[in-house]
C-alpha cells in the first residue's frame, strides 16, 4: 500500500476576512454553545449503509469566491459538524453518516466542494484553481458566510486533506477532527520524487489527468462515468453499490467547472500546473508540514489502495493533541458511505476528546 501523503494536494481560495490572516478571522459571530462534554460518548446507533439515498432540499450561500450549495440537517442552533467529500464522490458519501449525527443533535453541514453540485464560481473571471490552500479557504468562507464560529471538521480522500489544513492554519475555528487517511497535506517539494512502482500505478488516474486525453476523458460525460465507476470500484473492492448509488452522486459531475477542477487539482500536486501568488504565503507554512494540535481521531480504512502501512503510526507525529487512531476492516475508500455508523462515532468521540 501506498502512503498516500506523498500524493496529497488540492485547496480553493475562499477569501473574505479569513484570507487576511493564518491566525484566522476575528469576527465570526459565536457558534450555538457546545454540547455537555461530561460522562461517554453517546453510542451511534447501528445503521445498514444505503439506507438514506436523499438529502432534504439543498440550500445555496455566497461564501467567498463561490455560491456554495450544502445539505444541512438537525436544529440551527446545535453545535456544528461539516463534512467534506473527496473526489469522484460528493456529498452523498454522508446521506447516512448525516441523519445519524443529527438525531444526536449536531448541525450537519456537507457542502458541494468548487466544481461539484451546485456549487458555482460567483465570477466567470476567477482561475478555476483547485490547488489545496485554495479549497481550504473556501471551508473558511463557508464558515463565515454562515455565522459559524468552530465546528468539528470530518473528511475523506479531498476533504480529509481540507480539513486537516483549516485545523493546521485555523485552528481556533475547529473544535475537532475527523481525517480518514490521517495527515494529507501536500507538499510539493515530495511530490516531485518518485516512489514504489507499485505506489505509481495505484495513482495511474493521476498521470492520465497530467494528459490531453485524460481531460479530454474528463470532459466527455460517457467516458467520465466509465472512469469515475471505475476508480470507485478499484479503491472499495468490497462496496457492492448499486448503478442507482452510482449515478446519484454522478449527478454531481455534471457541473460546468467540474472537468477544470479536477484536472487543475492532480497537475497542480504532479508541479505541472500552476496555482496562483495570493495563495503563497499559505501553501509556504504548508510546505513546512505545520503540526496538527486540535482532538483528532483519524481513520484508515483497511482495504483502500492508498492506507498507509503500520496502523496510522507514519503520520502520528503530525498530530500533537489529544488523538485517536482506528482501522477499519474490510472496509475501502469511500469510508462515510462504505461504514456510516463508525465514521459517525469518530465525530462524536473527537467531540469529547
Amino acid at each position: 500500500m501506498i502512503d498516500r501523503r506523498s500524493f496529497s494536494k488540492a485547496f480553493g481560495l475562499g477569501v473574505g476576512a479569513a484570507a487576511v490572516s493564518l491566525t484566522g478571522l476575528q469576527g465570526a459571530a459565536t457558534a450555538a454553545p457546545a454540547v455537555g462534554r461530561s460522562g461517554p460518548a453517546p453510542v451511534v446507533p447501528p445503521l445498514v449503509p444505503g439506507t438514506h439515498t436523499s438529502f432534504p432540499a439543498l440550500k445555496q450561500v455566497e461564501a467567498g469566491l463561490l455560491d456554495v450549495g450544502y445539505a444541512e440537517l438537525g436544529p440551527a442552533d446545535a453545535p456544528v459538524v461539516l463534512c467534506l467529500h473527496g473526489w469522484p464522490y460528493d456529498i452523498h458519501s454522508y446521506v447516512d453518516v448525516a441523519p445519524l449525527l443529527a438525531d444526536l443533535g449536531y448541525r450537519v453541514i456537507v457542502p458541494y466542494l468548487r466544481g461539484h453540485g451546485t456549487t458555482r464560481f460567483r465570477s466567470p473571471r476567477t482561475f478555476r484553481n483547485a490547488q489545496q490552500s485554495a479549497v481550504a479557504l473556501d471551508v473558511i468562507a463557508l464558515l463565515d458566510a454562515l455565522r459559524i464560529d468552530r465546528a468539528v471538521l470530518a473528511g475523506f480522500d479531498w476533504g480529509s486533506r481540507t480539513a486537516d489544513i483549516v485545523a493546521a492554519l485555523w485552528p481556533e475555528r475547529v473544535k475537532a477532527l475527523v481525517s480518514v487517511g490521517g495527515y494529507l497535506i501536500t507538499n510539493r517539494a515530495q511530490q516531485l520524487e518518485p516512489i514504489a512502482p507499485a505506489g505509481e500505478h495505484t495513482w495511474w488516474y493521476q498521470y492520465y489527468f497530467a494528459t490531453e486525453r485524460g481531460r479530454k476523458a474528463m470532459e466527455r460525460p460517457a467516458l467520465r462515468h466509465d472512469l469515475t465507476r471505475l476508480v470507485w470500484q478499484l479503491v472499495s473492492p468490497t462496496w457492492k453499490f448499486d448503478d442507482a448509488t452510482f449515478e446519484r452522486t454522478e449527478a454531481a459531475f455534471d457541473n460546468p467547472d467540474y472537468a477544470a477542477i479536477v484536472i487543475h487539482n492532480y497537475r497542480w500536486r504532479l508541479g505541472i500546473a500552476d496555482g496562483e501568488h495570493r495563495y503563497d504565503r499559505y501553501e509556504d507554512r504548508l510546505a513546512d508540514k505545520p503540526a496538527i494540535g486540535v482532538p483528532t481521531i483519524t481513520l484508515d480504512p483497511a482495504l483502500d489502495p492508498f492506507t498507509a502501512p503500520g496502523d496510522g503510526s507514519g503520520y502520528r507525529s503530525m498530530f500533537t493533541g489529544r488523538y485517536e487512531h482506528r482501522t477499519l476492516a474490510d472496509i475501502g475508500h469511500n469510508l462515510p458511505q462504505e461504514a456510516p455508523t463508525a465514521f459517525a462515532q469518530a465525530v462524536v468521540d473527537a467531540d469529547r476528546l
